[in-house]
C-alpha cells in the first residue's frame, strides 16, 4: 500500500496518534484524509493546515449509524484507519462493576468491526486498499492495572486476524499496529518513558508501505514482542505485577 495519492479516512483524529496520523499522512503525499472525531470543532486547525486535503467528520464510533452514513457519503476511500480508543484504568475484579469493560469494548472493539463491516465494499470497489487497526501491545499480554483496556485491545487483535483472512480474496491488505506507552493524553499518569506520537505514526506508514503485517512502532513494543517470542510465561509474570491500585 502505498501512501503516496491515498484517500484515508482516520478515526480518534483529533488527538493523540489519530492527530499524528492526519500530520504524517498530509506530509507522505496523501491525496485525501477524511478526519473523524465526535465534535468537528477540534479538527479546525488540522482542517486550516491543508483544507484541500483534510475533510471533518462527524463521528462517534459507538454509533452503527454514523459509521454506515460515513461509508455512504465518504466512499472514495482506499485507506481505513481504525484509531479511536478509549482506556478507563479499570481492573477486571477491582472494578466496582463491569460498566468500564463494556464502555472499551463498544469503542475499541465493536467500534471497528462496525467501520470494517462498512468499509469493505468501498475498498473493494476501490481496488482493494487497506485497512490499519490500531491496537496496543497489551493485545498480547494482560496488565492488570488497565485488564479491561488490555482484554479489549487482545480483541482487536483477533478482529485483525480474522479480517485479515476474510479479505484477503479482495486484495484488501489488513495491518495491526502494537504500540507500547506512546505521548498522549490517554498516558500521561504512567511514569514511564514515552514515544512521540508522530514517530510512532512514521514508523506505522513505513511499516505499511514495506507490506509488514504486524507493526511495533516504537522501542517498548519490540522488546516486549520479542520476549513474547522468546518466553512469553515470563513476560505473563512480569506484566502481571502491575496490579490495580
Amino acid at each position: 500500500m502505498k501512501i503516496k495519492n491515498a484517500i484515508a479516512f482516520v478515526t480518534g483524529a483529533n488527538r493523540g496518534i489519530g492527530r499524528a496520523f492526519v500530520e504524517e499522512l498530509l506530509n507522505a503525499g496523501a491525496a485525501k484524509i477524511y478526519a473523524a472525531a465526535r465534535n468537528t470543532k477540534t479538527l479546525a486547525d488540522l482542517v486550516a493546515r491543508a483544507p484541500d486535503r483534510v475533510v471533518p467528520v462527524a463521528l462517534d464510533v459507538t454509533k452503527p449509524d454514523m459509521i454506515r452514513t460515513a461509508a455512504k457519503n465518504h466512499n472514495d476511500v482506499n485507506l481505513l484507519i481504525n484509531n479511536a480508543g478509549i482506556a478507563t484504568f479499570e481492573g477486571l475484579i477491582a472494578a466496582n462493576d463491569i460498566e468500564a469493560a463494556r464502555s472499551e469494548m463498544e469503542t475499541n472493539y465493536f467500534g471497528p468491526l462496525n467501520l470494517v463491516r462498512a468499509y469493505t465494499p468501498v475498498l473493494s470497489a476501490n481496488g482493494g486498499g487497506a485497512i490499519v487497526n490500531v491496537a496496543s501491545i497489551v493485545s498480547h499480554v494482560n496488565f492488570p492495572a488497565i485488564g479491561s483496556y488490555s482484554a479489549s485491545k487482545a480483541a482487536v487483535h483477533s478482529l485483525t486476524q480474522g479480517i485479515r483472512a476474510e479479505l484477503a480474496a479482495q486484495g484488501t491488505q489488513v495491518f495491526g499496529v502494537y504500540p507500547g506507552p506512546v505521548d498522549t493524553d490517554m498516558s500521561a499518569e504512567f511514569p514511564m518513558d514515552k514515544t512521540p506520537t508522530n514517530t510512532v505514526v512514521q514508523n506505522v506508514l513505513e511499516g505499511i508501505e514495506e507490506g509488514e503485517e504486524d507493526i511495533y512502532p516504537d522501542p517498548m513494543s519490540a522488546e516486549l514482542h520479542a520476549g513474547l517470542l522468546s518466553d512469553p510465561k515470563a513476560i505473563e509474570k512480569q506484566a502481571g505485577e502491575m496490579l490495580p491500585q
